[in-house]
């Protein structure tokens, strides 16, 4: 299915409305659990790739996908832009709700968030703001608090973008390539971002909750996992051994197994509740 795009009113820059790509998976399965993907610092709709339509097809749910302001081919952001510390907080607070909003959904039914590295961030702080929305949440290598091994990771990543090597791989999948790579780059590498967490907002969730760390991932240690069951012991965490900063392509069947297995147990305890 061909990408759409939705215009929120206020959100974009100087008050303009903010364009938003998104994508629906299997729409005609109503019935179905709708999963909506929330990608990571850099990535966008076509940066998912196939994962979302095979682990929907699997698992017979529905799904939205989307690429956040500044990737993809969503409104990209202007050149002189700065995003600021409460950058994920915000999204999380205004932008996603808004989507969320102009699409009608989670209205009348709980969602179901899988989030990616900063798209899973995201996931917790809208589940923890939003408890009565969220069916469950599926957080792959999600950043909690800011760690050296990150930024060295980000650091060696902005060498390969100067080199244009990986630059150039990325230009394939945002209609602004370095509207995504130095507004996401500019804001890890800000010494104001230093002291940020989101291990506070940790105790508001309430809904379940599936946390998955690759023990080689070169962008967060399971350090991450371990502060995230600290915090909410009814979590499940899985962690997985010979995988890096992308589960969901490293290790691709145990996910999909985990998430199915997850979202099913779930849903069957919400039946014999109601």
């Amino acid at each position: 299915m061909n990408s759409q795009f939705a215009d929120l009113p206020g959100l974009g820059p100087a008050g303009r409305p903010l364009r938003i790509e998104y994508r629906w998976i299997n729409p005609e399965r109503r019935d179905a659990p709708l999963l909506v993907f929330l990608h990571d610092g850099l990535g966008s709709i076509a940066m998912w790739k196939s994962w979302p339509q095979d682990l929907c097809d699997a698992g017979d749910f529905r799904a939205l996908i989307y690429s956040r302001p500044g990737y993809g081919r969503s409104t990209p952001r202007a050149h002189d832009q700065h995003w600021t510390p409460d950058f994920l907080h915000r999204h999380a607070a205004d932008v996603f709700p808004a989507l969320l909003e102009h699409l009608r959904i989670g209205m009348h039914r709980p969602i179901w968030l899988v989030g990616h590295s900063d798209g899973a961030s995201i996931a917790l702080l809208f589940a923890a703001a939003f408890p009565h929305k969220v069916a469950g949440v599926i957080a792959l290598a999600p950043h909690v608090f800011i760690e050296d091994h990150s930024l060295e990771g980000i650091r060696v990543m902005r060498a390969a973008y100067l080199e244009n090597s990986l630059r150039n791989k990325l230009s394939h999948y945002h209609d602004d390539v370095d509207s995504a790579f130095w507004g996401w780059t500019n804001l890890w590498l800000d010494p104001a971002f230093g002291n940020w967490s989101i291990e506070e907002e940790l105790s508001a969730i309430r809904c379940p909750l599936l946390v998955i760390q690759g023990k080689r991932d070169e962008y967060g240690s399971v350090a991450h996992l371990e502060r995230i069951v600290r915090r909410l012991p009814h979590a499940n965490a899985l962690e997985l051994d010979n995988c890096g900063h992308s589960p969901h392509r490293d290790c691709s069947r145990q996910v999909n197994s985990a998430i199915q297995d997850f979202i099913l147990e779930h849903r069957s305890a919400e039946r014999r509740a109601g």
